[in-house]
């Protein structure tokens, strides 16, 4: 690698590392990944705090990545089989908290990607807030992060079979 794309890398780097700030609502820590190498779907993750003094409500993302881009979670069922589930009504952000966006729990999800997401690549996603507004996230793809201790791997799960928008039963 030559200094002038060492000096870019490190740029890049050091800008994607700055949290999203915007009216009070923090965005850290985001990257996204697709479901596998194949897959047409994806996901993003990120720590979403709500520093604005007052509650307020995730109402929806969208990105010109997918076709679709939904709030979803994972949900266990009666035999205890966990199902991911489109959460249409979002996810309330209390004052001074925070929604983690994780692994085996709440995150982005792109449905029908435009595109591979290939490693290092940005994708950017507008979180609409009831409150707060939009904020707009430059999100880096990060192909190779693990799963956290205590998370499922979201590679694992059959996406081709689920049925999106129901909640497990």
């Amino acid at each position: 690698m030559s200094f002038k794309s060492t000096i870019f890398a490190a740029v890049a780097a050091t800008v994607l590392a700055v949290p999203a700030f915007a009216d009070g609502i923090m965005v850290k820590d985001p990257y996204a990944r697709a479901s596998s190498m194949m897959s047409n779907s994806g996901a993003a993750f990120m720590m979403i705090e709500n520093q604005t003094g007052q509650d307020d409500h995730l109402v929806s993302a969208s990105s010109d990545a997918a076709e679709r881009v939904e709030l979803h979670t994972h949900m266990e069922n009666a035999d205890g089989v966990m199902k991911m589930v489109h959460v249409e009504e979002g996810f309330d952000l209390p004052k001074d908290g925070m929604i983690a966006m994780q692994r085996g729990g709440k995150h982005v999800m792109f449905l029908g990607l435009k595109a591979p997401f290939e490693q290092d690549a940005i994708v950017t996603v507008t979180l609409s807030f009831e409150k707060a507004g939009d904020v707009v996230v430059e999100v880096p793809v990060d192909l190779n992060r693990k799963p956290m201790a205590g998370n499922m791997d979201h590679s694992k799960m059959g996406h081709g079979k689920m049925k999106m928008g129901q909640p497990s039963n």
